[in-house]
């Protein structure tokens, strides 16, 4: 038994609360920490969605004037867009009233017994045109374009377009038989006051065709020819066919053994008999973007004459195989488009150019790229570098080099075997469009903006070329020379090429000439007008006889020229 003390209760102080009460009515300590935190959270969540409901206006009143300032950009693109249809109906207006006004006059004239028009004379408005290339910069170029054109094709020229190509849908001016006879009498009444004879005009395109005597030229039905009177006549030339395109015709390139011509134009590629001048087939890649154009800038046969390459605005080599009309293989690679296209004469290797300032080599066969040729040694003005996109390339007859004009002015010249850069050429003052071997291989001939042609010596280079060794760093440039500059066409000269004997130059330019040089002397033989707008690609049948020229008025045409017997040919 336990003392009674350990069973004594202490007794509360005086006046304080008995601490001991019923066990419901005891409050709980924690329940109470509970609350207060959980109405601290109510609180925070509150305070948080007021927050929210705050932001969510702000950014409501930004949507509404985000919505409000779309909508006034919206009227505003409708009111410029009804004003461009407001001035496309006025330019409609206008133009009509200007035909209106052509054919009036022209009927008054010949009311008047005032002389027709010749080859050349006035059309009501002039083909849409491939677009330009930002031109071989987009002069843009470029056939060329930048473009060879960027380019393109086209670069930027104070007072007027560079491009080579006609004026999109714009209407082309011609020059009208009154012009032609205002221009006479102005020239006779200069003649008589000053009492002195005129002097014989220096290049064929400043002839007056009303001038020029029976012997020196020679007229068809929609075409002439004049011949220099400097010179002795050593060709005589006529027209064979013309072959109506629905676009622009951007190139042209007869077989090896010169009996069909392959010509290209918007989407199409089209191969034509010589002989007959009837169309033999139509080839057109259907699996292409079908949207805007899809202008074929370059064309090349392969030596026996079964396969077709192909270079776009699409940055692709299609190359054809003629018979099946079926695609043998798609050659991709290049960042811009193809301006030029040049067969190996074993029919190996395919060369192209393109505006992003590469020329690339193709094994044919397994349809592989063997070099990227690019350019590096650019051009520099106080702008920073020229854009030096590739216009047009050149295989040597050898294969051993091939060469590239672009739109720096310069021409380079590569070895194909191995790949360096053997040569620059400097001399033209503005882009290069067009570039084409010798038979022989020693020579080079080049085309410019600059409304010149170029014939380069080239012997010390081959002789360069073949004696370095491959990876060398040692090599010596500025072995080729030029050997004359050939002046006399009145605006860019786009394409050019030489005769299988090796003796004729031949030009067409965007003054709608086509023109024959002798390579030995430099001077002008004979001038070929016909063509309606820019003569934009040439070429000469490898089996003689036979020149093709592709124009912007939606032409191709096939000449026959040949050495002049005393006789005239049809």
């Amino acid at each position: 038994m336990q003392p009674p003390i350990y069973n004594h209760h202490r007794l509360p102080p005086a006046g304080a609360p008995s601490q001991q009460q019923p066990p419901n009515q005891q409050p709980s300590v924690l329940s109470a920490s509970s609350n207060a935190r959980l109405n601290e959270f109510f609180e925070l969540i509150k305070n948080e969605f007021e927050q929210v409901g705050q932001d969510g206006n702000v950014w409501k009143a930004q949507r509404d004037e985000y919505e409000a300032k779309i909508q006034q950009q919206i009227n505003e693109l409708g009111l410029i867009r009804q004003s461009l249809y407001e001035l496309e109906a006025n330019h409609a207006k206008v133009r009509q009233e200007y035909e209106g006004e052509i054919s009036r006059l022209r009927r008054e004239l010949e009311a008047r017994g005032g002389p027709g028009g010749g080859p050349s004379g006035p059309s009501a408005g002039g083909p849409t045109s491939p677009p330009d290339l930002p031109r071989p910069g987009n002069d843009e170029r470029p056939p060329y374009g930048n473009s060879l054109p960027g380019p393109p094709l086209n670069g930027n020229e104070p007072g007027g377009s560079r491009s080579p190509y006609p004026p999109p849908g714009g209407i082309i001016p011609r020059s009208t038989s009154t012009d032609r006879e205002r221009d006479r009498r102005n020239r006779e009444r200069a003649v008589a006051a000053s009492n002195v004879p005129p002097s014989p005009p220096v290049h064929l395109s400043d002839l007056d065709p009303e001038n020029v005597s029976r012997e020196l030229k020679k007229e068809g039905g929609d075409w002439q020819a004049m011949w220099s009177s400097q010179m002795k006549k050593h060709l005589d030339v006529a027209l064979v066919h013309t072959l109506e395109h629905e676009t622009v015709v951007c190139c042209v390139k007869f077989s090896n053994d010169g009996k069909y011509l392959a010509t290209g134009c918007n989407r199409t590629a089209q191969i034509y008999d010589v002989k007959s001048g009837g169309r033999v087939t139509t080839l057109q890649d259907e699996a292409a973007n079908r949207t805007g154009d899809l202008y074929i800038r370059s064309i090349c046969f392969s030596p026996d004459g079964k396969f077709l390459a192909t270079g776009a605005e699409d940055r692709q080599i299609r190359i054809w195989d003629i018979k099946q009309k079926r695609i043998r293989h798609l050659l991709q690679g290049h960042m811009q488009e193809i301006y030029s296209l040049d067969f190996s004469r074993d029919g190996r290797f395919l060369v192209s150019g393109s505006g992003d300032k590469s020329a690339r080599v193709w094994d044919i066969e397994k349809g592989l790229c063997v070099f990227d040729l690019r350019i590096e040694d650019f051009i520099h003005n106080e702008h920073g570098p020229i854009d030096a996109g590739i216009t047009s390339v050149a295989l040597s007859p050898d294969g051993k080099l091939v060469a590239a004009g672009s739109l720096d002015t310069m021409v380079r010249v590569w070895n194909v075997q191995t790949g360096q850069q053997v040569e620059r050429l400097k001399g033209h003052k503005d882009s290069v469009y067009s570039v084409a071997f010798s038979p022989d291989g020693k020579c080079l001939v080049s085309g410019s903006l600059d409304r010149t042609l170029r014939i380069w010596d080239l012997t010390g280079t081959k002789r360069e070329a073949e004696i370095l060794a491959p990876g060398s760093k040692d090599i010596q440039k500025n072995l080729g020379t030029c050997q004359s500059t050939l002046n006399g066409h009145k605006d860019y000269v786009l394409s050019v090429a030489i005769s299988p004997d090796g003796q004729w130059v031949v030009s067409g330019s965007k003054d709608r000439t086509i023109q024959f040089w002798h390579i030995a002397t430099g001077q002008a033989q004979l001038m070929l007008q016909g063509h309606k707008n820019s003569v934009i690609s040439i070429d000469l049948a490898r089996s003689g006889g036979y020149l093709a020229s592709g124009s912007g008025d939606c032409m191709a045409r096939i000449w026959k020229y040949e050495p002049y017997s005393g006789r005239e040919s049809g």
